[in-house]
């Protein structure tokens, strides 16, 4: 059971998580904007990142290759080699200077890639041989999108050096300055593709189970906790997102079976996690038209479940705005809330939310393109000269 207590709370409350202290509770969220070619960080991702900053506040970046093999999307950055973590300092150190505190997603796609972003055009790797069906589609580097492609089970024997990409990683995340990283093991990329029943077919120890198909997880989290220790290690999971064809047949059970044993590693290092990040169901169903109030019960109930099992900070994330974030802190369902697209069109979202402002609307289509400026950093600020000093204080960017 978690130990929290919610008398009061707000999303501008300070919160303790490990060794950081955060001087509100609204996150950025992980949040794909393809401006960094050949994985490679770009300046522009310096003024983005700072533009989010607040002093106290938690930013975790967009989802962060970790092999020439990881990415599924263009133009995503990466943190394997040399370059991508002395280009990622200048980023973690213009975030700092803000006194703003960041954490690097680690990202495997597994088959939910395309041999364009394959080396040598080779067969994107998974759980299984089976592929994401014709209901998704990947974009491609030019704009254009098409089926996903054919993926190459991993042989037992290879699952090791998987494991070994993302401690490097971690490792690489830190001589980068980062507070912190977060694995991502949600919305059907590899490691959700071990999670899901409905992906994973396997028959040696990393299939068929629910405690085998947790498996590569936990060894990944075990790894990069024994690299960088435990507080600087997250981990974001999706139990009942069906993207990209992740479907399980009990997602309330594999989320538990998931958090138990991230709550016996916890006690067995001594140490708790600096967070579990959860995706909350009705994240997706803003495609199919929204939720009825019986469904939202329900993905409330699920939230809530998951919250009271996990020992530790725990953040949900998915649709929330200003008002649901405020009930879900005030209720104790969560200690923090990510935003992401309000977090796009608004740099200063922090700052609007105290204030309960207007907010500035997204402009979905330059969501993904490579330009260095709009629709990445030319959302306009509120003007401060309207705002009384005192209402700014401490959230001066």
């Amino acid at each position: 059971m978690g130990d929290f207590s919610s008398e009061g709370l707000t999303l501008f409350s300070p919160y303790k998580m490990g060794r950081l202290n955060l001087s509100h509770r609204v996150v950025l969220a992980p949040l794909a904007r393809c401006r960094a070619p050949n994985e490679i960080p770009q300046p522009a991702m310096i003024e983005y990142y700072s533009q989010r900053s607040t002093p106290g506040g938690l930013l975790i970046t967009e989802a962060t290759t970790l092999s020439d093999t990881s990415a599924g999307f263009p133009r995503v950055p990466g943190i394997y080699t040399d370059e991508q973590v002395k280009k990622w300092k200048k980023v973690v150190d213009a975030v700092h200077a803000k006194g703003a505190i960041i954490f690097c997603q680690l990202w495997h796609a597994g088959r939910a890639s395309h041999q364009v972003y394959q080396p040598s055009g080779g067969s994107p790797i998974s759980s299984t041989n089976n592929p994401i069906s014709n209901r998704w589609k990947i974009l491609l580097p030019d704009g254009s999108q098409e089926t996903y492609a054919q993926p190459r089970r991993l042989e037992t024997h290879e699952i090791p050096q998987i494991v070994e990409q993302y401690r490097h990683a971690a490792l690489n995340a830190i001589r980068a300055g980062f507070d912190g990283i977060e694995i991502h093991a949600a919305h059907g990329y590899l490691i959700d593709q071990f999670l899901k029943d409905g992906i994973n077919d396997r028959t040696d120890e990393y299939g068929g189970s629910l405690a085998n198909r947790c498996e590569f997880l936990i060894q990944i989290v075990q790894a990069v906790v024994e690299a960088i220790g435990a507080n600087r290690v997250a981990v974001r999971i999706s139990p009942a997102i069906d993207f990209n064809d992740a479907t399980d047949s009990d997602p309330i059970g594999l989320g538990l079976a998931v958090i138990d044993k991230l709550n016996q590693l916890q006690y067995n290092v001594g140490s708790k996690l600096a967070y579990l990040h959860v995706t909350q169901p009705r994240f997706f169903a803003q495609y199919n038209g929204g939720l009825a109030e019986s469904d939202q019960d329900t993905d409330a109930q699920f939230m809530r479940t998951l919250r009271e099992a996990y020992q530790g900070t725990f953040m949900a994330s998915g649709g929330f705005t200003r008002e649901l974030g405020m009930e879900t802190v005030a209720s104790g369902d969560a200690d923090l809330v990510s935003y992401g697209r309000n977090f796009i069109s608004n740099p200063d979202l922090v700052l609007r939310f105290k204030l309960n402002a207007p907010l500035n609307k997204y402009i979905r289509e330059t969501f993904y393109t490579d330009d260095p400026v709009v629709g990445y950093t030319d959302y306009p600020f509120l003007d401060k000269e309207s705002v009384k000093e005192d209402e700014l204080s401490p959230f001066l960017f």
